[in-house]
Order: structure tokens, then C-alpha cells, then sequence
């Protein structure tokens, strides 16, 4: 299993679509809030990056639990399995792990089992053998493109998204649960802040995530012992595709 990570707004699902679109492969989303219909704008779902030369690329684990549930590492770990077990022993194909929860990601890697509450055991689940690719995108640079991308999905009608889920019946406090767009947007709506304050607010909250998910994949490198191959978030894709295919796959 070829595993592609990194901190929000670096890319990541574009080249694990244009990669398994050379290999012949499908993708499993490793998000904690893509795995919600209806929620799209917010979680930066970018359907769009899995159509590559005009053709889709199979993925999973998007669109699979209603708003307002519950999801957890438990409820990925067994989604996973059964997504993973379809790609490769019943479709023979490559499969590709994508994504920027860390603990879901560790949690197929290392094969935690969860007790019921939800407590990691590492070892209990026997999992495929993953080459982690990382992205390493410079701090600057993901803060620039933070910024840009808050402001084009604003644009794009994220608060009119988490209106119509307030009027859909989602209680406010799954929302607020969900955090950075969904728990700021939705103190605008309910009259808790005014939209400027929101705004400003988010986007340091979404810079405190990113740096968030760099110290968890730091600590996956550092004291879980799991290695991370990084990539130059400068390299074009086609050659970060390259060097991926080469360290699992031989050359092209």
C-alpha cells in the first residue's frame, strides 16, 4: 500500500489521483470530516482533483456517514479494511491511502485495535505493508496558500454549505464538534461572532491545525518509528509520481 500524507492545503489529493491514474489504482481517503455527505466545501473535498486526462479515479471513504453522526478511528479502521480487501483480493489493483488524519492513517499502519473507548493498541490488527510518502510543503508557503484557499471557499458558498445543514436539523453542537469551518462558521450564524471576527479567527485556527498535523507525522517519524518518505512540495508532480513508482515499484 502506497501511503500519501501531508498537512492541509499541500496537495496531496491531486497527486494521489494522478498517481493511481498511472498505476491503475484507487484511493482511500484517510479524512476524519470527507467521510460526511453534504459537507463539501468546508472539508476541501476537491471531487474535481479525481478526474485526471477525463477519466475518473475510483476513491473511498468520501460521502459515507450522514451529518451529525459520529465517525471515529474505530468506524475508519473497519472501513478501511473492507475498502482495502475490494481494491486489492477482489480487483487486484494498487491501493493508495490519502490523507491528513494522522490517526487514522497510524492507525492502519501500525494495526491499532480500539477498545471501547477508543484507546489505541498497537498490533492487534495484521495490515498491509505501507511506503509513506510525505509532502513537504515550507511553512510560508502552506500559510500563503491557507489563506487563499479560506477566502476561495468562502467565495465558493462555505457558509451557505453550514447554513443548509443548521436548516437540515444538524444540532449546532456536531457542529461546533467538527471544528475549524463548520465550529467558526456556525458561531457566525447563531449570532455568536460578526463575520470578520469569524474570518480572521478561522484562519488562524487553520494555521494552528496544519502545524498540529506536521507534529503529529513528526512524532509517527521520531518516536513511533514509522518512516515517512518527504517529497519537495516544489517537484512537479510527474516527477514526485516518479520517484513514488520507483521506491515501490521499480522505475517507469
Amino acid at each position: 500500500m502506497i501511503v500519501i500524507l501531508g498537512p492541509t492545503a499541500c496537495g496531496k489529493t491531486k497527486l494521489a489521483a494522478q498517481l493511481a491514474h498511472r498505476i491503475g489504482g484507487e484511493i482511500i481517503s484517510a479524512d476524519s470530516r470527507q467521510v460526511y455527505r453534504r459537507m463539501d466545501i468546508g472539508t476541501g473535498k476537491d471531487l474535481a482533483d479525481y478526474v485526471v486526462d477525463g477519466q475518473s479515479v475510483p476513491y473511498h471513504l468520501i460521502d459515507i456517514a450522514e451529518p451529525g453522526e459520529r465517525y471515529n478511528a474505530y468506524r475508519f479502521q473497519q472501513d478501511f479494511l473492507q475498502a482495502y480487501e475490494g481494491i486489492t483480493a477482489e480487483r487486484h489493483r494498487p491501493a493508495i491511502l490519502c490523507g491528513g488524519t494522522g490517526l487514522y492513517i497510524e492507525s492502519v499502519v501500525k494495526g491499532y485495535g480500539f477498545n471501547t473507548g477508543d484507546a489505541p493498541r498497537q498490533g492487534a490488527l495484521q495490515l498491509p505493508e505501507a511506503h509513506i510518502f510525505g509532502i513537504n510543503i515550507p511553512r510560508d508557503l502552506r500559510r500563503q496558500r491557507i489563506t487563499e484557499r479560506l477566502h476561495q471557499r468562502l467565495s465558493e458558498g462555505m457558509v451557505e454549505e453550514v447554513q443548509g445543514l443548521l436548516n437540515e436539523g444538524v444540532p449546532v453542537e456536531r457542529l461546533l464538534a467538527y471544528g475549524l469551518e463548520y465550529g467558526y462558521i456556525t458561531r457566525y450564524l447563531t449570532g455568536q461572532m460578526p463575520y470578520d471576527t469569524m474570518v480572521e479567527r478561522l484562519e488562524i485556527a487553520i494555521h494552528q491545525f496544519a502545524k498540529r498535523q506536521m507534529t503529529w507525522f513528526r512524532g509517527m517519524e521520531e518516536r513511533r518509528g514509522i518512516p515517512i518518505h518527504w517529497l519537495d512540495y516544489a517537484l512537479p508532480n510527474e516527477e514526485k509520481i516518479k520517484e513514488i513508482v520507483k521506491l515501490t515499484m521499480g522505475p517507469l
